[in-house]
């Protein structure tokens, strides 16, 4: 789970396993895999790095990737 931001600036909690898409409309859009879609106040980028910490966090990802590559 990761922690975003609602454009009225109240946080909420979604599950990173169901995000399917991350686009800058200029807002940052959420679409899950249900369709649902949820506008925030993180970029992309910010989006993208909780979400890789998250799945650090559950062991699905080598804590030694970082951007797609092995150091």
């Amino acid at each position: 789970m990761i922690t975003l931001t609602r454009l009225n600036g109240k946080a909420f909690t979604i599950n990173a396993f169901y995000i399917e898409t991350v686009e800058s409309f200029p807002d940052t859009t959420i679409q899950l895999t249900n369709g649902r879609r949820y506008v925030v106040k993180e970029s992309v980028d910010e989006v993208t790095q909780q979400t890789l910490s998250f799945f650090r966090k559950v062991n699905l990802l080598d804590p030694a990737l970082k951007g797609g590559t092995t150091e």
